[in-house]
Formats: C-alpha cells, sequence, structure tokens
C-alpha cells in the first residue's frame, strides 16, 4: 500500500497505545498527515486525562515531527459543500468530522479513521486501520 494519508483522532490515539495494526500500515504509506482539528481533539482529551502533563508532551512531539494541515477558506468552500449534501441526506456527522472530512477532500486525502460515519460523505475515500 501507497499513497497520501490523512489520520483521524482514533488512528492517532492508537498510534499512542502502540496499535500494530496501525504501525503496520504508517510504514507502508508514502505520506501522512495530521489535521489541525485533531491536534485539537488531542489536546482537549489530554487535559481531561489523569496524565495531563504527559499526554500534552506525546501531543507535542508528534506535532513537531508531523505534517499538520490547517484549514483555510478553500477548506470552507469543501466544509460547506458537505455539510449541506449531509443535511439534504438526512445524515448529520460531528462538526469536527466535517471539517477533517474538508481537509481530506480538498488536498485528495485518504482518510484513516475508525468511524463509520465518514462513509456519508460523497467522494471521499475512507480506509480503517
Amino acid at each position: 500500500m501507497s499513497g497520501s494519508f490523512l489520520l483521524d483522532t482514533n488512528i492517532v490515539i492508537a498510534l499512542f497505545a502502540e496499535s500494530q495494526t496501525v504501525i503496520d500500515q504508517l510504514e507502508k504509506t508514502d505520506e501522512v498527515f495530521i489535521p489541525s482539528i485533531v491536534v485539537g481533539e488531542l489536546v482537549y482529551g489530554a487535559r481531561k486525562s489523569h496524565k495531563v502533563k504527559e499526554n500534552l508532551e506525546r501531543i507535542e512531539h508528534m506535532v513537531a515531527s508531523s505534517a499538520i494541515l490547517a484549514c483555510d477558506a478553500v477548506t470552507a468552500f469543501h466544509y460547506g459543500e458537505i455539510k449541506d449534501i449531509l443535511r439534504q441526506k438526512g445524515k448529520p456527522i460531528p462538526e469536527n468530522d466535517i471539517w477533517i472530512a474538508a481537509l481530506a477532500n480538498q488536498y485528495n486525502l485518504v482518510l484513516v479513521s475508525r468511524d463509520e460515519h465518514f462513509t456519508e460523505v460523497d467522494l471521499l475515500t475512507v480506509e480503517a486501520w
């Protein structure tokens, strides 16, 4: 397997937990990106945890060694289109996940997630590791 991938929060958490499946898949990829939204979700989770300092340090290390994609005006147009299509289908998904899907579409990346609701997003390629 090769290609360019965007990692959802649950995949980064699995990586932090040293999931062999995720590690094996990452070794086969060409490019891996992390949405800035995922960084925010991880920081929120770290701040709620019993190991705040340790978890924040792990996130900071990941950010320093990873390609982070941030949202811009183009992302916002993708977001609006995706949200409207989901509304028309009557299939809403969490707001942060719409932004993550918008980034994946904007950069033509395969989204890696264990959340099945991403299958509702048209023209989004999703893999579960």
